[in-house]
């Protein structure tokens, strides 16, 4: 499974966040997944948790044995990584959080960029080598994405 996350992000006005690489984006986000047996409550708790660590960036300790870049990943406006194991590991590890991290928003509180808007993009694909089978279908149902209709003229 790839992850991608993807999101814009406002440079620091003026100096400030040059001599800090945390410091230059207006604000950050990463993603996490669940670990296997990680339910929802422990998950959103280690989350929260995490993301009010003070000048922490939080990595993947819930399924991190599994990621080809892990905490490595967390650099710049477009995180990707690779997550590889069997089906039935990842069926235990179900979900996934998009989340804030520190930026420069955070100690310019005048500014008022703290309640700013920000849009995001998470993509999730699955590579399953020789298999044949539909996995869309049945996401698609649950999400209720209508059916696409090919017209031939």
């Amino acid at each position: 499974m790839r992850i991608t996350l993807s999101y814009f992000i406002e440079p620091s006005p003026g100096e400030v966040g040059w001599k800090d690489r945390y410091r230059y984006a207006s604000h950050a986000f990463r993603f996490e997944l669940n670990g296997s047996g990680e339910v929802h409550d422990d998950f959103i708790q280690r989350i929260n948790s995490k993301a009010r660590e003070d000048g922490k960036h939080p990595g993947t300790e819930g399924a991190g044995d599994h990621w080809t870049l892990g905490e490595a990943r967390n650099v710049g406006s477009i995180h990707s990584d690779i997550w590889v194991g069997t089906a039935a590991e990842l069926a235990l590890s179900n979900l996934i959080a998009v989340h804030p991290a520190v930026g420069w928003w955070r100690e310019r509180h005048y500014l008022g960029k703290f309640n700013k808007q920000t849009r995001y993009s998470l993509v999730v694909s699955f590579a399953l080598p020789g298999q044949d089978i539909d996995i869309y279908t049945p996401v698609a149902t649950t999400l209720g994405i209508p059916p696409v209709v090919e017209i031939a003229i």
